[in-house]
């Protein structure tokens, strides 16, 4: 029998260490420190996106989908050589960024998600195959697949073109591209179908199919946005754009399909809970108009001059939406114990930090007063994070 608790707080610990790393990035702009920010921010952006956000959906799927599959000693092996990549990457991209050993157990973390993605499609019980919330699961491990095309051409990229051709940052973005949009909110949704498929709640099968079709359609057309930056043909904007209205008609059906179960929401969650699903709803619902108006050349153009909007953007995504989905998840499935003070805070940090974020680069965009001490405001109110998440690790450990 694998203890799952102590697989999520090996994530947890993950988690502390990147608002650590988050901290030092702020404190960077205030203070010089002994590091090298290029190489923390590879770091802290890895570890983030690697080892907590991935253990932690993985250990979902696993609980949800794999534990009667009677493999536990397979997925132990997974989850511990995951763990030697990530323990690598930690260690070795804070101290010489991309180079020869940070990027050995970059690639070789590529081929632990495959593990994964393997065992999960072999070994997911029969009585799963059929079911709505696994056929979502399913595509975002194919999804999560897809994402390792991006590393692999920058390799190649890197070593045949340089860092200054647009493919270089088209293959991160493109990597991007499918972790958040394809994997993580995929698998996100597929959790929550299990949740209700649990609860015995009944949609027509014509409508799942509608909102399956529209929701992969819009992943693969949404990723033109991510490529807009180079002022590509206008075709590419056309196909950005459909992509971007695709995605609100499927999420738009999402909203129709939930809507007449919200109050099994409200039977099974805490208030706590809820609040943080609302939230990673109403962002949902900010971060889909957002790729709406970035697939017209103006807004493309913006936001490429002005990197602090895709900065506010990606935290927007992970901290507003994907973590909070999860931690509910977590909770609900009995993976973690979440204090009442910790969504205070844990709000208060991300919202105090996402304003400032974006008023630096309203500020920028529309030639508003920048405040002098505008750094030393964000890296104050970013050592919210660590103390938050640090709570939560060692309320954990105390509450086994």
């Amino acid at each position: 029998m694998i203890d799952l608790k102590k697989h999520i707080k090996v994530a947890l610990a993950y988690f502390l260490i990147v608002a650590v790393m988050g901290l030092l990035l702020r404190i960077y702009y205030v203070t010089p420190l002994p590091f090298n920010f290029k190489y923390l921010l590879h770091a802290h952006s890895h570890t983030a996106l690697l080892g907590w956000i991935y253990l932690g959906l993985t250990t979902i799927i696993y609980k949800l989908f794999l534990t009667k599959a009677a493999k536990p000693k397979l997925y132990k092996r997974i989850f511990l050589f995951t763990n030697i990549c990530i323990l690598g990457m930690l260690f070795t991209f804070p101290f010489q960024g991309y180079a020869l050993y940070s990027i050995i157990f970059s690639t070789l973390f590529l081929f632990a998600t495959y593990w994964f993605a393997w065992f999960a499609i072999k070994y997911v019980p029969a009585n799963f195959k059929n079911k709505f919330s696994w056929k979502l699961v399913k595509a975002s491990l194919w999804y999560l697949v897809i994402s390792s095309l991006g590393p692999w051409a920058i390799g190649i990229v890197m070593a045949t073109l340089g860092t200054t051709s647009v493919w270089y940052k088209t293959s991160i973005y493109f990597y991007l591209h499918f972790q958040y949009n394809g994997w993580f909110i995929l698998a996100l949704l597929g959790i929550l179908f299990y949740f209700l498929e649990e609860r015995n709640v009944k949609f027509r099968a014509a409508d799942l199919q509608s909102f399956y079709l529209l929701l992969n359609f819009s992943v693969l057309f949404t990723l033109f946005l991510s490529v807009l930056w180079f002022k590509p043909p206008m075709v590419f904007y056309i196909f950005a754009l459909v992509g971007a209205v695709v995605q609100w008609q499927a999420f738009y059906e999402l909203y129709g399909l939930l809507r007449n179960n919200f109050v099994s929401f409200k039977k099974a969650f805490s208030r706590q809970a809820i609040l943080l699903l609302k939230t990673a709803g109403v962002l949902l619902v900010v971060k889909i108009l957002m790729q709406f108006f970035s697939a017209f050349p103006y807004v493309a153009n913006l936001v490429f001059v002005l990197k602090v909007f895709v900065i506010g953007y990606l935290h927007m995504v992970f901290l507003g939406i994907v973590i909070p989905a999860m931690l509910v998840y977590l909770q609900y499935f009995k993976l973690l114990k979440i204090p009442k003070r910790f969504l205070q805070l844990y709000l208060f940090a991300f919202v105090t930090t996402e304003l400032l974020i974006f008023y630096k680069a309203t500020a920028i965009w529309l030639g508003l007063p920048f405040f002098q001490d505008y750094y030393i405001y964000i890296a104050v109110l970013s050592t919210c994070f660590p103390l938050v998440i640090g709570g939560l690790f060692f309320y954990n450990i105390k509450n086994h």
